[in-house]
């Protein structure tokens, strides 16, 4: 009885050890998961090839496993309010903030590839953008090792390219 028994549970043992290990290996890949520092933003409005973000760009991006991202972007050269307090900003002031600054969040999507296929804006200091989807059309997102290249074309035309470094 105990070598029977004793042979079940090793047998019992093997069989999960290998449908988790299958379970590990069939879990789709994301390319685009984690945390990503911005190194450059670019724009190009009429062919020109200007900073999008001021001299010093500073944003984050966050892809996590349960398919939501996260993006702000600023310009971290735009001066501090006067008033020390967010809504008492003069209207140069809030300009500037507005001008210089992004920040959206939602839901994304990756293929059988684990390549970024699209988003969907679910909240934005923007309010436009606010449940805006966009596809491959609008935003690529190119991944190689820690590096990644977004191209997004604005609904007017406008491209902006960022530069990424994945934070370890």
């Amino acid at each position: 009885m105990s070598v029977s028994m004793s042979v079940s549970r090793r047998i019992i043992i093997s069989l999960g050890l290998v449908l988790m290990a299958t379970s590990a290996r069939s879990a789709p890949i994301n390319k685009v998961l984690g945390t990503w520092r911005m190194i450059s933003a670019q724009i190009d409005p009429d062919g020109r090839n200007v900073p999008a973000y001021g001299r010093a760009p500073n944003g984050l991006l966050v892809f996590t496993a349960e398919m939501h991202f996260v993006e702000v972007l600023t310009d971290s050269t735009i001066p501090k309010f006067a008033s020390n307090a967010r809504g008492h900003g003069t209207a140069e002031e809030n300009q500037a903030a507005m001008a210089g600054s992004i920040g959206f969040f939602g839901t994304y999507e990756v293929d059988e590839n684990g390549e970024f296929s699209g988003n969907r804006v679910e909240g934005s200091t923007f309010p436009n953008w606010v449940g805006d989807i966009r596809t491959r059309k609008q935003l690529r997102l190119e991944v190689d090792g820690d590096r990644m290249s977004e191209n997004f074309l604005r609904p007017e035309g406008t491209t902006i390219v960022i530069t990424w470094q994945r934070m370890r």
